[in-house]
Protein backbone atom coordinates (compact mmCIF):
# COMPACT_ATOMS: atom_id res chain seq x y z
CA UNK A 1 0.00 0.00 0.00
CA UNK A 2 1.56 3.04 -0.86
CA UNK A 3 1.63 5.87 1.60
CA UNK A 4 -0.71 8.27 0.56
CA UNK A 5 -3.25 5.48 0.62
CA UNK A 6 -1.71 4.70 4.39
CA UNK A 7 -2.54 8.29 5.32
CA UNK A 8 -5.96 7.97 3.83
CA UNK A 9 -7.06 5.02 5.86
CA UNK A 10 -5.46 6.81 8.64
CA UNK A 11 -7.59 10.04 8.16
CA UNK A 12 -10.56 7.64 7.56
CA UNK A 13 -10.12 5.67 10.61
CA UNK A 14 -9.81 8.80 13.05
CA UNK A 15 -13.29 9.75 11.80
CA UNK A 16 -14.47 6.81 12.71
CA UNK A 17 -13.38 7.23 16.34
CA UNK A 18 -15.27 10.42 16.77
CA UNK A 19 -18.38 9.67 19.36
CA UNK A 20 -21.55 9.64 18.21
CA UNK A 21 -24.17 11.90 19.98
CA UNK A 22 -25.91 10.96 22.90
CA UNK A 23 -29.61 10.49 22.80
CA UNK A 24 -32.08 12.67 23.85
CA UNK A 25 -33.40 11.85 27.75
CA UNK A 26 -35.35 13.36 30.48
CA UNK A 27 -32.42 14.05 33.25
CA UNK A 28 -33.70 15.60 36.83
CA UNK A 29 -33.12 16.08 40.27
CA UNK A 30 -36.44 15.46 43.02
CA UNK A 31 -37.66 18.77 42.10
CA UNK A 32 -37.69 18.47 38.58
CA UNK A 33 -35.72 18.25 35.23
CA UNK A 34 -36.11 18.65 31.31
CA UNK A 35 -35.30 16.73 27.90
CA UNK A 36 -31.31 17.31 27.07
CA UNK A 37 -30.98 15.82 23.03
CA UNK A 38 -27.17 15.68 24.02
CA UNK A 39 -27.63 13.78 27.70
CA UNK A 40 -25.14 13.37 30.56
CA UNK A 41 -22.69 15.31 27.93
CA UNK A 42 -25.26 18.73 28.67
CA UNK A 43 -23.78 19.56 31.81
CA UNK A 44 -21.54 21.66 32.96
CA UNK A 45 -17.94 19.53 33.94
CA UNK A 46 -15.44 22.66 35.70
CA UNK A 47 -15.75 25.02 38.59
CA UNK A 48 -13.87 28.41 37.24
CA UNK A 49 -14.00 30.44 40.27
CA UNK A 50 -16.46 29.76 43.51
CA UNK A 51 -16.77 33.46 45.19
CA UNK A 52 -19.30 32.76 48.23
CA UNK A 53 -21.28 35.96 49.80
CA UNK A 54 -20.82 35.26 53.99
CA UNK A 55 -23.09 36.33 56.10
CA UNK A 56 -22.09 35.14 59.94
CA UNK A 57 -19.93 32.71 58.67
CA UNK A 58 -22.66 31.07 56.00
CA UNK A 59 -22.62 29.16 54.15
CA UNK A 60 -21.32 26.64 56.33
CA UNK A 61 -18.39 24.64 54.97
CA UNK A 62 -20.42 21.85 54.17
CA UNK A 63 -22.13 23.58 51.71
CA UNK A 64 -19.06 25.42 50.28
CA UNK A 65 -18.59 21.92 47.97
CA UNK A 66 -18.39 24.25 44.21
CA UNK A 67 -17.55 20.84 42.22
CA UNK A 68 -21.26 19.79 43.38
CA UNK A 69 -22.50 21.65 40.57
CA UNK A 70 -20.62 20.01 38.00
CA UNK A 71 -21.94 17.12 36.20
CA UNK A 72 -25.32 15.49 36.81
CA UNK A 73 -28.14 16.79 38.93
CA UNK A 74 -28.36 14.30 42.02
CA UNK A 75 -30.41 16.37 44.89
CA UNK A 76 -32.78 13.95 46.22
CA UNK A 77 -33.96 16.22 49.15
CA UNK A 78 -31.51 16.02 51.75
CA UNK A 79 -30.94 19.45 53.00
CA UNK A 80 -28.75 18.97 55.86
CA UNK A 81 -25.05 17.57 54.96
CA UNK A 82 -22.30 16.91 57.23
CA UNK A 83 -19.70 17.66 54.52
CA UNK A 84 -18.93 18.51 51.51
CA UNK A 85 -18.79 14.77 49.89
CA UNK A 86 -21.95 14.00 51.21
CA UNK A 87 -23.86 17.35 49.55
CA UNK A 88 -25.53 17.53 46.31
CA UNK A 89 -25.44 20.80 45.85
CA UNK A 90 -22.91 24.71 46.44
CA UNK A 91 -24.34 27.29 48.26
CA UNK A 92 -23.99 30.43 46.90
CA UNK A 93 -24.31 32.87 49.97
CA UNK A 94 -26.17 36.25 50.12
CA UNK A 95 -24.69 37.45 46.53
CA UNK A 96 -22.34 35.05 46.17
CA UNK A 97 -21.35 33.61 42.62
CA UNK A 98 -20.13 31.08 41.21
CA UNK A 99 -18.19 30.04 37.53
CA UNK A 100 -18.93 26.99 35.75
CA UNK A 101 -17.28 25.78 32.68
CA UNK A 102 -18.54 23.67 29.92
CA UNK A 103 -15.74 21.24 28.72
CA UNK A 104 -16.95 18.92 26.18
CA UNK A 105 -19.55 20.81 25.12
CA UNK A 106 -21.06 24.68 24.03
CA UNK A 107 -24.12 26.12 24.88
CA UNK A 108 -25.65 27.67 21.68
CA UNK A 109 -28.81 29.75 20.92
CA UNK A 110 -31.51 27.00 19.21
CA UNK A 111 -33.41 29.71 16.66
CA UNK A 112 -36.87 29.79 18.88
CA UNK A 113 -38.03 30.32 21.81
CA UNK A 114 -37.11 26.91 23.69
CA UNK A 115 -35.55 26.92 26.26
CA UNK A 116 -31.45 26.29 25.88
CA UNK A 117 -29.95 26.40 29.49
CA UNK A 118 -31.28 24.58 32.33
CA UNK A 119 -30.48 25.51 35.99
CA UNK A 120 -31.01 23.47 38.92
CA UNK A 121 -31.97 25.53 42.11
CA UNK A 122 -32.55 23.31 44.91
CA UNK A 123 -33.99 23.51 48.49
CA UNK A 124 -37.08 24.74 50.21
CA UNK A 125 -36.57 28.18 50.04
CA UNK A 126 -36.74 29.76 46.59
CA UNK A 127 -33.98 31.61 45.30
CA UNK A 128 -33.37 33.90 41.87
CA UNK A 129 -29.98 33.23 40.47
CA UNK A 130 -28.77 35.53 37.88
CA UNK A 131 -27.43 34.28 35.08
CA UNK A 132 -24.35 35.61 32.89
CA UNK A 133 -22.32 33.67 29.76
CA UNK A 134 -19.34 33.91 28.29
CA UNK A 135 -17.36 33.00 25.18
CA UNK A 136 -13.75 33.24 26.49
CA UNK A 137 -14.17 33.66 30.40
CA UNK A 138 -13.67 37.32 30.56
CA UNK A 139 -16.84 39.06 28.79
CA UNK A 140 -19.87 37.81 30.26
CA UNK A 141 -23.42 38.54 28.50
CA UNK A 142 -26.61 38.83 31.37
CA UNK A 143 -29.41 36.91 30.13
CA UNK A 144 -31.32 37.26 32.90
CA UNK A 145 -32.21 35.09 35.71
CA UNK A 146 -34.16 32.20 36.92
CA UNK A 147 -36.74 32.35 39.77
CA UNK A 148 -35.59 29.64 41.72
CA UNK A 149 -36.04 25.62 41.73
CA UNK A 150 -35.39 24.03 37.82
CA UNK A 151 -35.81 26.34 35.74
CA UNK A 152 -34.65 27.44 32.25
CA UNK A 153 -33.83 30.35 30.14
CA UNK A 154 -33.73 30.90 26.19
CA UNK A 155 -30.88 33.34 25.56
CA UNK A 156 -32.21 33.62 21.70
CA UNK A 157 -34.42 35.83 24.09
CA UNK A 158 -31.50 37.97 24.86
CA UNK A 159 -30.10 37.83 21.02
CA UNK A 160 -28.21 35.43 20.75
CA UNK A 161 -28.78 32.70 18.18
CA UNK A 162 -26.86 29.24 16.46
CA UNK A 163 -24.07 30.77 15.34
CA UNK A 164 -23.19 31.62 18.65
CA UNK A 165 -20.87 29.06 21.03
CA UNK A 166 -20.70 29.74 24.67
CA UNK A 167 -18.08 27.56 27.04
CA UNK A 168 -18.38 29.66 30.69
CA UNK A 169 -21.57 30.84 32.47
CA UNK A 170 -21.75 32.56 35.92
CA UNK A 171 -24.18 32.34 38.49
CA UNK A 172 -25.12 35.20 41.02
CA UNK A 173 -27.51 35.10 43.91
CA UNK A 174 -29.85 37.55 44.10
CA UNK A 175 -29.45 39.61 47.55
CA UNK A 176 -32.80 40.43 47.22
CA UNK A 177 -34.53 37.44 46.72
CA UNK A 178 -34.93 34.40 49.18
CA UNK A 179 -33.40 34.25 53.20
CA UNK A 180 -30.88 36.55 54.22
CA UNK A 181 -28.89 34.05 56.65
CA UNK A 182 -28.75 30.64 57.50
CA UNK A 183 -26.02 27.60 56.73
CA UNK A 184 -26.76 27.11 52.72
CA UNK A 185 -27.78 31.30 52.73
CA UNK A 186 -28.25 32.11 48.79
CA UNK A 187 -29.02 29.71 45.96
CA UNK A 188 -28.42 25.91 46.11
CA UNK A 189 -27.09 25.06 42.89
CA UNK A 190 -27.19 21.11 42.04
CA UNK A 191 -25.95 21.41 38.63
CA UNK A 192 -26.22 23.20 35.27
CA UNK A 193 -27.06 21.89 31.69
CA UNK A 194 -26.95 23.04 28.18
CA UNK A 195 -30.23 22.05 26.42
CA UNK A 196 -29.18 23.29 23.19
CA UNK A 197 -25.61 22.36 22.55
CA UNK A 198 -22.95 21.11 20.41
CA UNK A 199 -19.93 18.83 21.47
CA UNK A 200 -16.66 19.66 21.38
CA UNK A 201 -14.45 17.03 20.15
CA UNK A 202 -12.46 15.50 22.20
CA UNK A 203 -9.43 13.24 20.23
CA UNK A 204 -10.00 9.55 21.56
CA UNK A 205 -6.39 7.80 21.97
CA UNK A 206 -6.79 5.99 18.68
CA UNK A 207 -7.34 8.98 16.78
CA UNK A 208 -4.49 10.92 18.25
CA UNK A 209 -2.58 7.49 17.58
CA UNK A 210 -3.61 7.64 13.75
CA UNK A 211 -3.25 11.09 13.57
CA UNK A 212 0.39 11.08 15.02
CA UNK A 213 1.04 8.29 11.91
CA UNK A 214 -0.57 10.46 9.46
CA UNK A 215 1.70 13.31 10.38
CA UNK A 216 4.87 10.99 10.18
CA UNK A 217 3.67 9.71 6.60
CA UNK A 218 3.44 13.06 5.41
CA UNK A 219 6.90 13.70 6.79
CA UNK A 220 8.08 10.56 4.58
CA UNK A 221 6.30 11.82 1.66
CA UNK A 222 7.58 15.71 1.59
CA UNK A 223 11.53 13.66 2.42
CA UNK A 224 11.00 11.43 -0.88
CA UNK A 225 10.39 14.69 -2.67
CA UNK A 226 13.67 16.61 -1.80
Amino acid sequence: MSARSLLAAAVAGAALAAPLPAQAVFIGNSQGGTDFPQGEASFADAVVSYDPGFVGGNPAAPYRGASNATGLPDYAGVNTCASQEACSFVSLGDGGSLTLRFTDNLLTGSGNADFDLWVFEVGPDIEDTFIDISMDGSTFFSVGKVFGTTAGIDIDAFGFGTDDLFEFIRLTDDTNEGAQSGTTVGADIDAVGAITTVTQAVPEPTALALSGFGLVLLGALGRRRV
